[in-house]
């Protein structure tokens, strides 16, 4: 229990097919998002970037799976950034936000910044991104 007094006022949900790679995704403020995430069908590890340069954890990351079958959900506090990998056929994604999505606010890391150096797991195809996800900026130029 987070006992956190908080107001969920976006429910997105997407999908994706193996090996989609989708971040490291985050809005500037005053839109930062805290989200809660979870998987409803397949599986995905995910993945949250502390961004808060006030803390003593910033720019360290946490990598989970999150499947349908496990029903782990994970928050991601507002300040981080967020992002993840399909690792199985498909996956439909689920995460409630504390802020709207605001285009002109969203930024974004390149998923394998040498910096932050995530262990994302290793398929056995390259990682599929979209556009947006390909020109990430590193993480010492946000």
């Amino acid at each position: 229990m987070l006992n956190l007094d908080m107001n969920f006022v976006q429910d997105n949900h997407s999908k994706s097919l193996y090996g989609v790679l989708r971040g490291l995704h985050y809005q500037t403020a005053p839109f930062e998002q805290g989200k809660l995430v979870r998987v409803l069908s397949g599986e995905v590890f995910d993945v949250a970037v502390d961004l808060r340069k006030n803390s003593s954890n910033y720019g360290n990351w946490f990598g989970i799976f999150l499947s349908a079958k496990n029903k782990k959900q994970l928050w991601i506090p507002p300040g981080f950034a967020h992002g993840f990998l399909v690792t199985s056929a498909s996956a439909e994604f689920s995460y409630k936000t504390t802020k709207f999505y605001n285009n002109k606010h969203e930024k974004c890391i390149i998923y394998n910044d040498d910096e932050l150096n995530i262990q994302w797991p290793k398929l056995d195809i390259s990682y599929i991104l979209s556009s947006k996800d390909l020109i990430g900026k590193k993480f010492n130029e946000q």
